[in-house]
């Protein structure tokens, strides 16, 4: 029985952390910039799409296809944010809402029109398939590496955040953006930047996601609504509280439908509903940095 819950628990947060690479993106635009990003699951979903186009059109491999798809989408939010929603920051959020929600359903009409509605997916390079022996366990190589790999982009991001001269000035900016520009930052660069940074971090998740869940047109709406899970509950605040949330959301999920699988794709959301009402601000809102 130990050795079925340490199981269950390692692909638990495995799965967390995978939700985590996704709503990274989301936790910066959101937590920092305060913009409602809704279209952020369209970021991760052309991301994975592009892996799958590098791999079976292009040849490449995996470990070429994190980067580029980092890359690829990070400089397709830069275009975005600088053309399009840098229009949109001094507008009501319910503009926001309605600008985003239209461009991810274009996103979602593009992505079927180009590559159909079939599932796709993308093989594992040699040392990240199997598993390896630890303790008595079998433990999948690809889902340690998710794990590892998230645990090093929490560690960048928040040294990045808190030590840098760049978290400083984005942390002025968002308290307040007028006095940031009175006294001479590059708010305009700071927030093309984070935003860079946020669609980035989504392409890289898309990328990751691809080989453990699959990909389909209905990806980014069915994920956004688990990064928005993730953000509400872990707070606004910073990086540290989504991520708590996340490897929760992911613990719960696995737990619930090993054990309850006729209600374990439920039980997520039960339990969100029930942290909202007694924490509206999510568990962790004013205590992050």
């Amino acid at each position: 029985m130990a050795t079925v819950w340490i199981g269950l628990l390692f692909d638990g947060l495995a799965y967390g952390m995978l939700l985590y690479l996704m709503s990274l993106g989301l936790a910066v635009t959101l937590g920092l910039m305060g913009f409602i990003h809704l279209a952020h699951g369209a970021y991760a979903a052309l991301g994975g799409y592009l892996a799958v186009a590098w791999f079976k059109q292009a040849g490449g491999s995996f470990w070429a296809a994190l980067p580029v798809g980092f890359l690829a989408m990070a400089a397709l939010g830069a275009v975005v944010e600088r053309t399009l929603l840098c229009r949109l920051y001094a507008r009501p959020a319910f503009d926001q809402i309605l600008f985003c929600i239209g461009f991810l359903f274009v996103v979602v009409a593009g992505i079927t029109a180009v590559w159909g509605g079939s599932q796709q997916t993308v093989p594992l390079p040699a040392p990240l398939q199997g598993q390896i022996a630890f303790a008595g366990l079998e433990l999948g190589r690809y889902r340690l590496f998710l794990l590892v790999l998230g645990a090093a982009l929490v560690v960048a991001l928040q040294l990045g955040l808190a030590r840098t001269r760049w978290g400083m000035r984005l942390r002025a900016a968002v308290d307040d953006r007028d006095v940031a520009r009175g006294l001479g930052l590059p708010v305009a660069r700071l927030f093309a930047g984070t935003f860079a940074l946020g669609t980035g971090l989504a392409g890289l998740g898309g990328v990751l996601s691809v080989p453990l869940v699959g990909l389909d047109p209905a990806f980014p709406l069915k994920y956004l609504v688990l990064c928005l899970i993730i953000v509400a509950v872990g707070g606004v605040g910073g990086i540290g509280g989504p991520l708590v949330a996340a490897l929760s959301l992911g613990v719960l999920d696995v737990f619930g439908k090993y054990y309850l699988p006729q209600v374990g794709g439920f039980l997520i959301y039960a339990v969100m509903v029930g942290l909202l009402l007694r924490w509206p601000g999510g568990l962790f809102a004013g205590r992050q940095s």
